[in-house]
């Protein structure tokens, strides 16, 4: 029975327990204050557990691969330099950016398996995160990636208008895997990925992610035959099967019946 109620009751990120005890408190004395006004404080609490769920995901273990980050909508697709603090070549690349509104959970995946290879936060601005001049002047944590092929490819956690705090649990020289939880970013965001342009992309404007789990693109430089599973070893209690002899018969000549 407990378990059957915690497939639909998600974790919280550690990040959330805080405000929620501070909203609950405040509920507390908003009822001694107000009957109604304790009421929109247990409304207030229950969103504020709501924002910081962590729910698990289904992440599609494929090394050629890239899922998204972020839950939340493509807002836009084009062509950008990566962050000039992570940068290591001034070519451009697919920029995928991802808005989540503060409905949207807010808790960050790693997008393709890798090593991280560098990592800066730039103390910025606060405008609107689904405005263009958000990648460049709001606070970020931008991470560069490098992958199985050697390939590079960039995550930037972009704080927005209500967001203030953006939470990266990486560090430098950490391997990492796909759909792997990295960080957060509280109270609406978003999110920018930066693509090779050899880089398939399998996703639209407008078409709604779930960080983990919505594949972005594919790498076609990766080589199929790198994603071949080995096959399960035999345990020690199967019994050997003698190969079987062959079914083929040596051929014989039909008799020839001569009629008489």
């Amino acid at each position: 029975m407990l378990d059957s109620i915690r497939e639909f009751i998600p974790s919280i990120h550690k990040e959330g327990y805080f405000f929620i005890s501070v909203f609950a408190i405040i509920t507390l004395v908003f009822f001694i204050w107000s009957q109604p006004l304790g009421w929109f404080g247990v409304i207030l609490t229950l969103w504020c557990i709501f924002f910081f769920r962590d729910p698990n995901r289904v992440v599609p273990y494929q090394e050629n691969i890239v899922v998204s980050p972020a839950d939340g909508i493509v807002q836009k697709i084009e062509k950008a330099k990566l962050p000039k603090e992570i940068a290591n070549t001034q070519d451009e690349m697919n920029r995928i950016s991802i808005f989540l509104n503060v409905f949207d959970v807010h808790v960050n995946r790693i997008p393709i398996a890798g090593v991280v290879k560098k990592l800066n936060y730039h103390h910025g601005k606060f405008f609107n995160a689904s405005l263009d001049k958000a990648s460049e002047h709001n606070e970020r944590q931008s991470i560069l990636l490098e992958l199985s092929n050697k390939s590079e490819i960039g995550v930037v956690q972009i704080a927005g208008l209500i967001a203030r705090r953006i939470v990266c649990d990486l560090k430098d020289g950490q391997k990492v895997t796909t759909g792997e939880r990295f960080g957060i970013i509280r109270f609406g965001s978003r999110v920018d990925l930066y693509l090779p342009t050899s880089f398939d992309i399998k996703v639209l404007e407008g078409q709604r992610m779930i960080g983990g789990e919505t594949v972005i693109g594919e790498f076609k430089d990766i080589k199929e035959k790198s994603l071949k599973i080995p096959a399960p070893k035999k345990s020690a209690d199967v019994k050997k099967v003698d190969k079987p002899e062959s079914i083929d018969k040596p051929k014989t000549k039909a008799k020839v019946v001569k009629k008489k």
